[in-house]
């Protein structure tokens, strides 16, 4: 029982740091909460840069980068231990080891740790300043709430053979031109093209269309050298922005016409409310027995909209949404609401003296609150609701279709 709790209470520690959910307000409160504190974080760590503006307000800086830092910290910590929700495959230890050396875990590390580092070896102290950079990849999570944002990262994914061949491609061409220019270079310059390495620098701003100037040839065919190796490397940068816009195109299509070849399936859905007494309530969701085709979609509680697992627990005043493929081929049934006014021929009348219309059978009654089954010794009362199906016209009808 405990270890159910201790999952159950690590399930929501989960969903609370987990960026771009929003099933719960905790969870939309604590990102927010994160995303003021780097850009906060980040605010302060550029301002400080201005000595105008750092005088008068170093101290506010040094506060934001504190209290920023420990909610960092605390962040790591939560994340760590909810590293099994990351990787449920895994055991405890092993989802823990694959967080700390993923790529979010290292971020994760780098954004709070070299704060605290220059404490235990002050000799550091600059170097360690150099990692708080890393808190800038943190705004990478805000790209779940953006899906023009992860365009970005699936274009680099889906091309990432054809990147690394054009980088390929770039790096032989870099070291061709850096002996070629060797050969034609060393004896008229061999301070600045001392051996064949001190030539890739002026390879990769020439390549790449820098151009700096500080490293540049002398000679008649090294000149003419340089001027095709400028003409080429237009060529040479076009290649991967080339792939990437391609990419763009591609992955935009896809998300457009995505629809066009899905298979379309008609749901059929309905609202009902949980009442205390109702077999459902304190209940898994995996343990209830529903029809085969049926689920549930969604779950309404205290204004709030959980998305069901198969461990979510079904409370009373729950308004669950329940789904179930249609049918196919199926005829809709034309279902008649009748409210029974003082005046309406059925009211005060036992069911089974009734003369029902042909072709009409009595489903349900509501009265009230509550729902009473039709019995011939049933008597009708006004303000009853009943349900028929029925293909004549009744008095006070309104039909609804299911």
């Amino acid at each position: 029982m405990e270890k159910e709790k201790w999952e159950e209470l690590r399930e929501k520690l989960f969903k609370m740091v987990s960026v771009g959910y929003l099933g719960d307000t905790i969870s939309i409160a604590y990102d927010v909460i994160g995303t003021v504190a780097l850009v906060l974080n980040l605010g302060a760590a550029f301002l400080s840069t201005f000595d105008n503006i750092n005088g008068p307000l170093g101290g506010v800086f040094n506060s934001i980068e504190k209290w920023t830092v420990l909610f960092f910290a605390i962040d790591y910590i939560l994340r760590a231990i909810c590293s099994k929700c990351m990787y449920p495959d895994r055991s405890d230890f092993m989802a823990l080891i694959l967080y700390f050396f993923s790529f979010s875990g290292i971020i994760d590390l780098l954004s709070f740790l070299p704060y605290y580092m220059p404490f235990f070896f002050p000799a550091g102290a600059a170097a360690f300043r150099m990692f708080r950079v890393a808190r800038i990849f943190r705004l990478f999570r805000i790209n779940a709430y953006y899906d023009s944002l992860n365009v970005i990262t699936e274009v680099i994914k889906n091309k990432s053979q054809q990147l690394l061949s054009s980088v390929f491609i770039i790096a032989v061409m870099m070291l061709a031109s850096s002996l070629c220019m060797y050969s034609l270079e060393h004896e008229a310059q061999p301070d600045v093209f001392e051996n064949a390495f001190s030539g890739i620098w002026w390879a990769a701003s020439t390549l790449l269309t820098v151009g700096y100037g500080d490293i540049y040839p002398k000679t008649i065919l090294g000149k003419v050298f340089g001027i095709l190796l400028a003409f080429l490397g237009v060529g040479i940068v076009a290649i991967p922005t080339g792939i990437i816009s391609a990419g763009f195109v591609e992955q935009y299509t896809k998300l457009k016409h995505m629809g066009d070849y899905a298979k379309s399936i008609d749901m059929h859905f309905i609202k009902v409310q949980l009442g205390m007494k109702d077999k459902w309530v304190d209940k898994k969701i995996r343990d209830i027995d529903l029809p085969h085709g049926a689920l549930i979609a969604m779950i309404q509680r205290h204004g709030n909209t959980i998305i069901p697992n198969g461990n979510v627990i079904l409370e009373a005043g729950d308004k669950v949404v329940i789904g179930a493929e249609a049918i196919k081929n199926d005829v809709p049934m034309h279902l008649k609401e009748v409210t029974l006014g003082e005046t309406h021929p059925w009211c005060d009348h036992f069911i089974r003296d009734l003369d029902f219309p042909r072709q009409t059978i009595l489903l349900s009654i509501k009265r009230g609150f509550r729902t009473v089954i039709p019995k011939g010794g049933v008597k009708l009362q006004k303000g009853d609701t009943i349900i028929v199906i029925s293909r004549v016209h009744l008095p006070e009808e309104d039909e609804v279709e299911v």
